[in-house]
């Protein structure tokens, strides 16, 4: 018991095998999504179904050349709407690239490269996955702190409103995780986990020799599709992770899943 006047003790938030696990999976999505962008350059297009009809594809990245100028410009096709997007999409330092060199892994246009990049990483991220599902349910950590109670999801509606109160919001992060972070977290580890593997696995062509992956998301394109839109949703999951992190507390929330112990929160 802490004595009158001072600082109650760091409690424990993370343990170890959340933290590793937590750090590993920022480097194998980070490989992952740069290599994947490498292979999407490769044909920057996304269609619906099973063939890749280049006048039918909802998604497509392209290097046309300026009839005014001749220099090359870049234009985002989305659902039959064009817009410009000239070094960021499509071109990229005067060169034809759906996504630019920064975003891709490695660099350079290296198609082979970027397919090794991103199979080696996806064992990795399956496996590092697979770790925290064990020792979740083996911990009872799945049980205990990310699947939400009834009184918590009753609750639901007020933990939202509280999201628009920085005060409140603060206050909450100091108790574990909300039905907000919980049905969040259960939502990437369960569904979105299991979906991009699968679709991942939809397009390989030695494996669909054998089970028609395919037949399951009507078609290899739409398999694609389907990768490339769940992959962007990791992308946004880690955005508004990172930003509730940012309004909460960096210092001490990064402490806490370095070293596991999260400080007391100093009073206003």
């Amino acid at each position: 018991m802490a004595e009158e006047g001072s600082s109650p003790p760091p409690s424990l938030r993370h343990p170890w095998p959340v933290r590793l696990t937590h750090w590993l999976n920022l480097v194998f999505l980070l490989a992952m999504l740069g290599s994947g962008l490498q292979i999407f350059n490769a044909h920057p297009a996304l269609y619906w179904g099973d063939r890749s009809d280049t006048d039918k594809a909802w998604l497509a990245l392209e290097a046309r050349r300026d009839p005014q100028t001749g220099q090359p410009v870049g234009v985002t096709r989305l659902f039959g709407h064009e817009f410009r997007t000239t070094g960021l999409l499509g071109v990229s330092h005067d060169r034809p690239r759906g996504f630019p060199a920064w975003a891709t892994i490695p660099g350079m246009q290296w198609l082979a490269m970027g397919r090794r990049w991103h199979l080696f990483f996806a064992w990795l991220l399956v496996i590092n996955a697979l770790v925290y599902i064990g020792y979740s349910a083996r911990s009872r950590h799945l049980i205990r702190d990310l699947v939400p109670r009834r009184a918590q999801l009753r609750a639901f509606g007020t933990t939202l409103r509280h999201h628009f109160s920085l005060r409140r919001l603060r206050e909450e992060s100091e108790r574990g995780y909300n039905v907000l972070q919980q049905l969040s977290y259960l939502a990437v580890v369960f569904v979105l986990g299991p979906l991009i593997v699968l679709t991942g696995l939809a397009m390989s062509p030695w494996l669909n020799a054998a089970v028609p992956l395919p037949d399951l998301f009507a078609g290899r394109q739409s398999a694609r599709s389907l990768h490339f839109l769940v992959a962007f949703a990791f992308v946004l999951f880690t955005v508004v992770h990172v930003a509730m992190v940012a309004l909460v507390g960096p210092v001490r929330h990064l402490r806490a899943m370095i070293t596991g112990w999260l400080p007391p929160r100093r009073a206003p």
